[in-house]
């Protein structure tokens, strides 16, 4: 077995790339920088990265919902000689998403992975300009009915080790193929508790700021991401305010025996990050 980590920088993707040289599996890690070149908007990229691979680690384009690259990417892959994939979705992602269905209808063994939010969102990207600016700006409803900093809606934030852990057994074991594995982290927390847990690893507080959630989606837009996939994160985040997206997914302790790594551990060993 070859496998190709598509995304191999990435939160997910380099994190594939330790545990299968750790377990001395054959694979070949891909991204734009570093690796075996792979760009999901340059089509010539696709087959020299495919070259020899049985399984992929598939992490779509960011920041959007067209499935045009995976549409194409996927029976290409196929043809290519692939017979696995382990494609890295998301909780919330409408059912009809045509990324998983292209891998679903793909004609061999495939597996999805549909996490919650990210913890390392607060010291890897997104979030973490805004922890070190000492200020994070979330939806907190249009018409200031709903204050978010006293809102009670929590979320199990995952880490991205359990992520990867769970898509490296998918993709070396069997009894994985036409599963989806929801995957959450052990406890639900508000974005208040998480801030005080990141503001004590930093060293000073951070404030959470109420914006309604139209200007947020303007402000993901203006920062250059895709409008459908904008209002989808907003509707995310305001579910959670809500308090409709705190349930515990049992994907993790299926696979991988146990609850999954808490955000105060992932805090504890992200602090040089908010330094």
């Amino acid at each position: 077995m070859t496998i190709l980590v598509i995304g191999a920088t990435g939160k997910t993707g380099r994190r594939v790339t330790a545990a299968l040289d750790a377990l001395g599996v054959d694979h070949r890690p891909a991204s734009r920088g570093s690796g075996t070149r792979f760009d999901w908007f340059d089509e010539t990229t696709w087959e020299p990265a495919l070259a020899g691979a049985t399984a992929v680690y598939l992490v779509p384009p960011a920041l959007t919902l067209d499935d045009t690259e995976v549409t194409a990417f996927v029976p290409r892959a196929v043809a290519a000689g692939v017979r696995r994939f382990v494609a890295l979705s998301a909780r919330g992602i409408p059912e009809d998403d045509g990324r998983e269905r292209a891998v679903r209808e793909s004609g061999v063994d495939w597996t999805v992975l549909r996490p919650t939010w990210f913890s390392q969102n607060f010291s890897e990207d997104f979030f973490l300009p805004q922890v070190l600016a000492g200020e994070v700006v979330l939806p907190a409803g249009g018409d200031g009915a709903h204050p978010f900093i006293d809102a009670d809606g929590a979320h199990p934030f995952i880490d991205a080790r359990d992520i990867a852990d769970v898509a490296v057994a998918a993709l070396t074991r069997d009894g994985h193929a036409g599963v989806v594995h929801e995957l959450s982290g052990p406890e639900a927390l508000t974005f208040s508790s998480v801030l005080r847990q990141v503001g004590e690893e930093a060293g000073r507080a951070i404030r959470l700021v109420d914006v309604p959630p139209a200007a947020f989606t303007a402000m993901l837009v203006d920062g250059g991401m895709a409008p459908d996939y904008a209002e989808l994160l907003t509707g995310s985040l305001t579910a959670i305010r809500d308090g409709h997206d705190a349930h515990l997914s049992d994907g993790v302790p299926a696979v991988l025996g146990h609850g999954g790594r808490s955000f105060a551990d992932y805090a504890k060993g992200a602090s040089a990050a908010w330094a």
